[in-house]
Formats: C-alpha cells, sequence, structure tokens
C-alpha cells in the first residue's frame, strides 16, 4: 500500500511539474516544453491562439506543420487549433547527451504565404537506469599498494540527462577498500577504488565488492557492477604519464596516416616490469578506433580514417598503459582531438513552399514562393547568402534563419513569356565559397488582357449575282493573344440597314469559324454594294471584342436580254408599221429602233443588226444607234410592203438577244400623221387625259434642267474636244455655282452611248437624275434626259406620243432597276 502511494504521488508531482513547464512556455507564444515519451494525442499548446489566428482562418489558409528534424513528430487539430503530439518522442534518440533538446517547428500558411517558427523543447524525464559498460569488472592489485592508492573504475552511462543522469557511486562495505569521486576535465566525475588499508594477499586474495550508481532522478534508479580484485605480489610500481591530458587539432580534411600525436608513460620498475604497452581503453567507441590507431610500443597515434566536422567535432580518447610485469600495473590518460570546421559542404536550397502559378496582373511583391537556405557546415562556412539570376522579374526577400521568400519584382506578361525557370544560386561564405543552383518553375497564368484581333481591318468582297442562297461569302479570322477561354472567339454580325432591311434577313455568319454565308442570292440590278459589320468577342471575364467590316461587292452577270422600247409597237408585242415615201433619197431616216439593258458595263452595251429583209439592198441598220435608213432610193419595182426583222444583242457573257418586226410600207403620198395622232387624241379616257397633263408638266420642268446641261456640254466640248463627241465629267463643273449645293455631274461610259448623269437632291439618295448623251456614231446628236419614274401608267403615254411624232421620234421608257428611272429621248 505504502509503494502504491508513493508511485501515485511521484506521478502527480511529475504532472504538475510538466503543466508548470508549458504553460510558462505557451505566454511565451514561441517556444513550448513538453516531457518526452508523452502519449500520441496529447496537447502541447492551442497553436491557433498563440498564432492569433481563428479556426475559420487556420482552416481556409490551409495551417500545416514542417518539422526540420525530418519526422514528423506534430500535427495541428483542425477542430480545436490545438498542437498535438503525432509519434512517440525520445529525447535521448533524438538529442542524445545534449542537454538542451529542442525541435523547430515551421508553421506555413497559406493565401497568403506565410512562415511562423516555434520551438518545441523536450524535457527529460528519469526513464533510463545507470547501467555499466561490462557487469563484472577485474583488478589486480599488489600488496605491496600502498595505503590511498586509487584504481579507477569504469564509470556508468545513463541516457537521461541533467538531474536524471548518474549523481553517486555506493561500494558495498569492506575492510580495505573506500570509493571516492575524481572530476575529469569536462565536469564528470568518475569512481576510484582507493586503498585504505594494506593489503595481504597471505589473509585474503579476492576481495569481492559490489558497485552500485544512482541517477538524480525521483524516484531514484541504479545500476551495478561486480568487483572483483585479486592480490598480487611483486610489481608494485605502475606506468606514468608525463601528461594527464593531451590536446591535438585537427582540421576535417587531414589526411589519412597523417600523425596525431605521440603519449609517453614511464614505469620506475625494472626490467619486463618497466616494459610499458600503449592502447586505447576498453570502452573506446567504434568511431574512435576506426578514425585513429596507436602503435602499442611507441605510443604514436596516426589518422587511418576521414574526419567530418558535420558528424563529430571532437574526440576524447582514453588511452591506457600497462607494463610487463606479473601482475601488471597500469595508468591512463585522456586525448582530445578537436576537429576544425573546413568549408567542405555545399549550400542547400530547400523549397519550404511549392510555387503556385501567378496571375500575369500580379503587384510587383507579389510571394510566389518560400525558400530555406542549408549548409551543414559551421560558422562563417555555414553563413549562406541567394541570389536571383539576373533579366527575371523575381527578386527574393529575406525573412529569418535563412529564410527567403521569392516575390514578383516587375510586370508580368503571359503573351511574353508563360512560364520562367527561375535559376536561384546559394553561396556560403567560406574560403574559398561553395555554391549550388536550383531551378524553380513560375507558370505565368492568363488574364484577359488582349482583344480579339482580325487579320485586316476591313475585307473586300466580289460576289457575283444569282448566286445560290446558303453559299459561304467569305471567312473572316481573328487570333487573340490570350490563352483558354480567354482565346475563345465567338463571331457575330452587328444589326445594321441595307435599304431599310436588316443586315441579318441577307446574311447570315457561323460563330466558331466566322464564315459568312448568304441567305438568298442577289440581284445587281437591285443592289450593288452593301457593308457587314462583323464584331468578334472572346469569352474571358470581361470579355473584349473587336469590329471590322466586310464590303461586299455585287458583280453584274448578263441575266437580262435588251427590252425593246421603241417603236413602242414592239414594246406591246405587236409589229412596228412604219410609212415612207418612194420619193425618199439614199440615206433616209426610216425610223430608229431603240432598246436599253437592265445589266451594266460590257453586258448593257446593245448593238443592232438586220436579221432578215424583204429587199437587204434596200435598208441598212446602224450598228450602234438602231437607225434605220434607206441605202438607195426606192423604186417603182421595189414592193410596196416591206419587212425588216432587226436582232438586238447585248456585250455580254452568254450573249442576251431580243429581235423586233418592222413593216415599213412604201406610198407614192405620206399621209400626216398628225390628224391620226388627233383622231387617238379625241377619245382619250379621263386617266389618259391626267397622264398627259402629268407629261406635260414633266417635260417643262426637264427642258429647263436639260437646256442648262445641254450649254454646259456645249462649252466644254468647244473646249476639250474636237472628236464630235463630247462627256460631261463632274470635274468640269467645279466652278458651275449651282444653287442645289448637292446636284452633281457624273460621266458615264457604258459602251459606245456616252452620256452624262445630273444628280439632284440628296448625295446619299436618287430621287432625282437626269442623263445627256450624245454618240459620235450617229449623223444625228442624241440628247436624253433620264428622270425618276412615278407612279404613271407609262405603257399609256408610250402609246400616244407613238402616235403624235412621226418623224421626230420622243420615246418614254420605263425599267425597274437598281434606281427606277423615266426616260425621254429626243432624237
Amino acid at each position: 500500500m505504502t509503494k502504491r502511494i508513493y508511485r501515485d504521488w511521484r506521478w502527480q508531482a511529475l504532472w504538475w511539474h510538466h503543466f508548470f513547464l508549458l504553460w510558462t512556455t505557451i505566454n511565451g507564444q514561441t517556444r513550448y516544453s513538453i516531457p518526452e515519451e508523452l502519449k500520441q494525442g496529447s496537447v502541447v499548446g492551442n497553436l491557433a491562439k498563440d498564432l492569433g489566428l481563428g479556426l475559420s482562418e487556420m482552416f481556409e489558409r490551409k495551417l500545416r506543420v514542417a518539422s526540420e528534424a525530418g519526422e514528423q513528430y506534430f500535427s495541428v487539430d483542425a477542430g480545436k487549433g490545438e498542437l498535438i503530439v503525432n509519434d512517440r518522442i525520445d529525447r535521448e534518440a533524438l538529442c542524445g547527451q545534449i542537454t538542451s533538446c529542442v525541435l523547430p517547428l515551421q508553421i506555413i500558411l497559406e493565401n497568403p504565404l506565410s512562415l511562423h517558427r516555434i520551438e518545441v523543447e523536450i524535457k527529460d524525464i528519469n526513464d533510463n537506469s545507470p547501467n555499466f559498460h561490462t557487469k563484472e569488472m577485474s583488478l589486480n592489485i599488489s600488496e605491496s599498494a600502498a595505503v590511498g592508492t586509487r584504481f579507477l573504475l569504469d564509470s556508468a552511462d545513463d541516457s537521461d540527462v541533467g538531474s536524471n543522469s548518474v549523481k553517486s557511486y555506493v561500494l558495498t562495505k569492506n575492510d580495505c577498500f573506500i570509493l571516492k569521486m575524481k572530476e575529469v576535465e569536462d565536469g564528470k566525475t568518475v569512481p576510484e577504488l582507493v586503498l585504505e588499508k594494506p593489503l595481504d594477499r597471505e589473509k585474503k586474495s579476492v576481495h569481492q565488492l559490489l558497485l552500485t550508481a544512482l541517477d538524480g532522478g525521483n524516484p531514484v534508479k541504479s545500476g551495478t557492477s561486480q568487483i572483483t580484485i585479486t592480490v598480487l605480489d611483486v610489481n608494485d610500481n605502475f606506468p606514468v604519464f608525463d601528461k594527464s591530458v593531451y590536446k591535438v587539432t585537427l582540421g576535417e580534411n587531414t589526411a589519412k596516416n597523417t600523425f596525431v600525436a605521440k603519449i609517453a608513460a614511464t614505469d620506475a620498475d625494472e626490467g619486463t616490469n618497466a616494459e610499458v604497452v600503449f592502447s586505447f581503453g576498453s570502452r573506446t567507441p567504434e568511431s574512435v578506433s576506426s578514425a585513429f590507431e596507436i602503435n602499442s610500443l611507441t605510443g604514436e597515434i596516426h589518422l587511418k580514417g576521414d574526419l567530418d566536422f558535420e558528424r563529430a567535432s571532437s574526440y576524447i580518447i582514453e588511452i591506457i598503459a600497462k607494463d610487463k610485469g606479473v601482475p601488471e600495473n597500469g595508468g591512463h590518460c585522456r586525448l582530445q582531438i578537436d576537429v576544425l570546421d573546413v568549408n567542405d559542404n555545399t549550400p542547400e536550397i530547400v523549397l519550404t513552399s511549392e510555387p503556385q502559378p501567378v496571375r500575369e496582373d500580379s503587384p510587383s511583391g507579389t510571394v510566389v514562393a518560400l525558400i530555406n537556405a542549408r549548409d551543414a557546415d559551421s560558422v562563417n562556412n555555414s553563413k549562406v547568402t541567394l541570389r536571383v539570376s539576373r533579366g527575371s522579374p523575381f527578386s527574393l526577400k529575406p525573412s529569418f534563419s535563412n529564410n527567403y521568400a521569392l516575390v514578383t519584382s516587375g510586370a508580368l506578361d503571359r503573351e511574353s513569356f508563360s512560364e520562367y525557370n527561375i535559376e536561384i544560386t546559394a553561396t556560403d561564405s567560406g574560403s574559398p565559397p561553395l555554391s549550388s543552383k536550383k531551378i524553380i518553375p513560375v507558370i505565368i497564368s492568363d488574364v484577359n488582357d488582349n482583344a480579339p484581333l482580325f487579320t485586316q481591318p476591313s475585307y473586300n468582297v466580289y460576289l457575283k449575282e444569282n448566286g445560290v442562297p446558303g453559299s459561304i461569302l467569305y471567312s473572316v479570322s481573328a487570333s487573340d493573344l490570350d490563352f483558354g477561354e480567354n482565346a475563345k472567339i465567338l463571331y457575330s454580325i452587328l444589326d445594321s440597314k441595307v435599304q431599310d432591311v436588316s443586315v441579318s434577313s441577307y446574311v447570315y455568319i457561323n460563330s466558331d469559324n466566322g464564315s459568312i454565308y448568304s441567305m438568298h442570292s442577289f440581284d445587281y440590278e437591285k443592289l450593288k454594294v452593301f457593308q457587314i459589320q462583323v464584331q468578334a468577342k472572346d469569352q474571358g471575364s470581361p470579355s473584349l471584342s473587336s469590329n471590322t467590316t466586310v464590303h461586299v461587292f455585287i458583280l453584274d452577270q448578263n441575266d437580262n436580254a435588251p427590252a425593246v422600247i421603241y417603236p413602242s409597237s414592239a414594246v406591246l408585242g405587236s409589229l412596228s408599221h412604219q410609212r415612207m415615201s418612194r420619193s425618199a433619197k439614199a440615206g433616209h431616216l426610216v425610223t430608229k429602233v431603240t432598246a436599253v439593258d437592265a445589266d451594266s458595263g460590257h453586258n448593257a452595251w446593245i448593238s443592232y443588226k438586220l436579221a432578215e429583209a424583204t429587199d437587204a439592198s434596200l435598208f441598212t441598220v446602224n450598228l450602234y444607234t438602231g437607225e434605220v435608213r434607206t441605202k438607195r432610193a426606192p423604186s417603182e419595182q421595189d414592193d410596196s410592203s416591206q419587212r425588216l426583222l432587226i436582232e438586238i444583242k447585248d456585250d455580254g457573257e452568254p450573249m442576251q438577244s431580243a429581235t423586233v418586226t418592222v413593216s415599213i410600207l412604201l406610198e407614192d403620198v405620206l399621209h400626216e400623221p398628225i390628224l391620226d395622232l388627233r383622231q387617238k387624241t379625241a377619245e382619250p379616257s379621263r386617266k389618259t387625259g391626267r397622264i398627259t397633263l402629268y407629261l406635260i408638266l414633266s417635260l417643262a420642268s426637264v427642258s429647263v434642267l436639260s437646256l442648262v446641261t445641254f450649254l454646259i456640254l456645249a462649252v466644254k466640248c468647244m473646249r476639250n474636244s474636237s472628236s464630235g463627241s463630247c462627256c460631261m465629267r463632274r470635274s468640269d463643273c467645279d466652278n458651275y455655282k449651282n444653287p442645289n449645293r448637292n446636284m452633281q455631274i457624273q460621266l458615264n461610259t457604258d459602251g459606245p452611248i456616252k452620256y452624262v448623269e445630273v444628280l439632284g437632291g440628296d448625295m446619299m439618295s436618287q430621287s432625282q437624275s437626269f442623263r445627256s448623251c450624245m454618240s459620235p456614231m450617229s449623223e444625228y446628236s442624241d440628247f436624253t434626259l433620264i428622270k425618276p419614274s412615278s407612279t404613271t401608267d407609262f405603257t399609256e403615254v408610250i402609246s400616244v406620243l407613238d402616235a403624235s411624232l412621226p418623224d421626230s421620234t420622243w420615246t418614254f421608257e420605263s425599267q425597274q432597276v437598281s434606281r427606277q428611272h423615266m426616260a425621254f429621248s429626243v432624237i
């Protein structure tokens, strides 16, 4: 029962002791103290509270613990923010005989990256008993040994440190020996057996003693060793060293077989009792025996292995000198070898935190990665400096204890450099200095900072009319220097009007590849050119866009045959009947065939040809004007009824043609057709009367403008042309002061007929248009005025004019082309 109460009291005292140490450490907020051998899951301290972090912040910033010792002895309870023991901690395995055993920990937080350093001190507990190297020790002592002679005994080892290590020795009671402690140079004490009374081998030749080693723990632990003392006769002198301690200093780069020191010892005896043999002590560790060797006869010590300051900075070697007497006597001394550090370890660069992708718009000073520099050497040889290679927009920001933060130091542009391989060089301060390099890859993530760019600022597309609906017109293309979704482009057509109709009813675009397709076929005579505004927009956030203009030009195709506008009877689908006097001379103008073509350019050039005739020798047709004239004077033998088939062709490919039949009646007396006209006009309907009134008003207004235009043409022809043909150009009228500021005179040269177009009103509209044409191919000057058409029934007007104008022929023409015109031709 007493033993049980003692055990409970001991654990309570130990618990309160550790609690007090732990409480003191937490108040410091940088260091914790815990006893070794704590159970797994034991709480070290409230890490979240000591670092000033909330539990949610600790979770969001992904707090984690990194140990510089390699083994992960601790972890963090994310639910409570406590630092807990993760594995068994044996202080003796970690720190050996070092009194202060501290485990440095690094606390790493992300978003933003930060680093905290804490230390956990491992306190020793009395969990190891003293232990002798040998459980039995044997001593041979001559009976002549003087009182007070000391015999060095093997000391006990205790893996614990401080007060828990070996504190005292106890020797069993006997008649001749007592136990005393001897203090050695490093502060340790070793037991010595002291002869208190002279020995008498005849009385007692063997002494059995028990040596007990006690530590300072609570409770006390102990270890024992049996000492057997054999009393010998003779040889009563011991070898004596000239120094009790020898000290030598060696560099860690010392070559093998180098002489280290010579140990000297003398023996006052003579003969074999004075011959001394040297050796290392029985407890010499393997690290010493593998590095050094001693000559047993001369006492010279040489280096036979490699020295490494990082493994051992000093060696304490026990050297024994024994004589050859019987019994042999021995003495001992210590050799202390201090190893000097040499800069033989290159610095090491360790990534504390792996670099994360960096946005290209990150501000200067953004933390990319955390770096630690290490060097296994000591003093100046372990001082490490880091530098970043030149030319990269990154720099190193020093922190504490050789920790650095890799931060941005300049502008980043993913389109120029999408990834950097940053070379970091670590150099120590040794002589000569050693260095190492490490490549850290840093990926630059994309930001939508580039708008799509078209290959051209505008595009010209030439499209033949009458194409197949749904056919591709053109493919625009844009590129984006960004990456991923930021570079994905969608195409669209911006809404605009074409002839007061949305452009989307004419074309549509493939949003993925920019191909533009027609919704229906185009008619050049209705639409010659239009524009499409195309927008390219990326899928970034926010999205960026750019526009381009596609100019679509409709190319004319020869899809309209010539249309006869005079004789008007041919227009109405019947034969044209003409009368001619037999007294007409050669070259007499019988009639004139006039046709127009809704096409343009070469497709609208018209030629006339006499295809069939009753008498081909009597009539001829002008190729360009369509004038029908007599080739010779009619004779009495000629038939009174002549029939002509005139073919009208355009200059297109393929060629389009039309025919008109003209019936000519040869008479001795030519009747006056004005009476017929009067008869026709005597019975007009009310509708025809109104049309006639409108026609008279139109002719009056057109005549005024025609007169002005004709005068301008006449002046220009007199100045600039002697060839008989005259065309008015817009440049020639620059000095003409027209009350209508928007009047425009435009030269057109479509085919052999030259004409001048006078435009009035708004420049963008075609509400008024007048043409003046003079052809060098005709004996007469053809003057044509064309005015925009109205809703008048032109068929009735033509029939009236045909009947009223026998010799001087007026033709009224109407065609539904891109601009509707009312045309009058004066021959």
